[in-house]
């Protein structure tokens, strides 16, 4: 049996190599003569799984550590009877605490705003249900939008209501283009009119939910802080958007070890499923211990004022993507290299911290 992968999935080795020879590529330049002779493909949201990919290929089963499936073309695997499976929610945790972390660096205070200050969540998923929890325990007011979902521990309202009301809007929503709620372009000229002019705005779901040109001219108009992980013309990045942005980051919002490894094992699982193997392992057993900010002493408040910043420096993220800066847009190998190289941070439960 061979397996290809994506060079930058963590643990393949350790879950996969018991069954199988594995061939590690670039995710993003991938080709129909890489996988032709492969029994599984292991992917990652940069690779287009589409018709031309796996056409004549001895393929059997295509598993992608993202919580997203728009890069992979479903009815094309299911025409040709290949089994696919990603990884649904394998990284929310980390998301969700990237908001939080991202809110909290561009305004510390919130962390004693309590219900003064209102988080309004587009899309209540496996995301924006985490991030809602987490942002509880900081004692903030939410408020949530999903036509899609019925959460009962979350208010929703209408998304006008959402906009108009909400101190700081997160977006977590997938991309659909068709169907009765399509997020393309959901965040543009029009909804950002409804906004107030100092909420912030936070897109660590798809690029193209927000449109660019719309989204420049607000922040021109209003000041507004906006923090971006992803980018309407991905990995095309221009100078002019990051001149308005205030915090930037290279599409990493779910890099944590723990997701990365939870989205493997998710696979790996499917993967078992498929080939009739038993799925016997765990990613936990290959975690480093780390340092203990939360503890029966120290509440998540005060752990978060004096630690947050050595749990995650996102300043640092946004710093190195603004270095990539080449010609007027951020170059897409140094991009890619950002993102490969990635030092993958620890969630707060690593640091005996809350997990929703």
């Amino acid at each position: 049996m061979k397996i290809v992968a994506d060079e930058n999935l963590a643990f393949t080795d350790y879950f996969f190599s018991d069954f199988a020879e594995i061939d590690h590529r670039a995710g993003r330049t991938l080709m129909h003569e890489d996988v032709k002779d492969a029994d599984a493909l292991l992917v990652r949201s940069v690779t287009r799984v589409n018709q031309q990919l796996i056409e004549n290929t001895k393929l059997k089963f295509v598993g992608s550590a993202t919580i997203g499936t728009d890069h992979l073309d479903i009815p094309a695997l299911e025409k040709q009877q290949i089994s696919w499976s990603n990884a649904a929610g394998c990284n929310a945790q980390a998301v969700a605490e990237y908001v939080i972390t991202a809110l909290l660096y561009l305004k510390p205070e919130l962390l004693d705003a309590g219900k003064q200050f209102t988080l309004g969540i587009i899309g209540l998923g496996n995301v924006g249900s985490r991030l809602a929890y987490m942002a509880e325990l900081l004692d903030w007011q939410v408020i949530g939008h999903d036509p899609l979902v019925n959460h009962l521990a979350v208010t929703q309202v209408p998304l006008q209501e959402l906009l108009a009301s909400a101190d700081a809007v997160s977006l977590h929503v997938p991309l659909t283009k068709t169907g009765h709620y399509p997020t393309h372009h959901l965040i543009n000229a029009e909804t950002l009119a409804l906004m107030k002019t100092q909420a912030i705005l936070v897109n660590s779901a798809r690029g193209l939910v927000i449109e660019e040109q719309s989204l420049i001219h607000d922040i021109q108009t209003t000041h507004r802080l906006v923090v971006l992980d992803v980018f309407e013309h991905e990995p095309v990045i221009s100078e002019e958007l990051l001149k308005w942005v205030r915090l930037v980051t290279p599409h990493i919002a779910g890099y944590s070890l723990e997701g990365k490894a939870r989205g493997t094992q998710m696979i790996y699982e499917a993967f078992c499923e498929k080939f009739g193997f038993m799925a016997s392992k765990t990613f936990i057993s290959q975690l480093p211990v780390c340092e203990q900010y939360f503890t029966e002493q120290t509440d998540t408040k005060t752990a978060l004022k004096t630690c947050l910043g050595k749990i995650y420096d996102i300043a640092r993220d946004d710093q190195n993507l603004r270095a990539c800066l080449k010609d007027g847009r951020i170059d897409q190998q140094a991009f890619d290299h950002l993102r490969k190289t990635y030092p993958l941070r620890r969630e707060w439960s690593a640091h005996g911290g809350p997990q929703a």
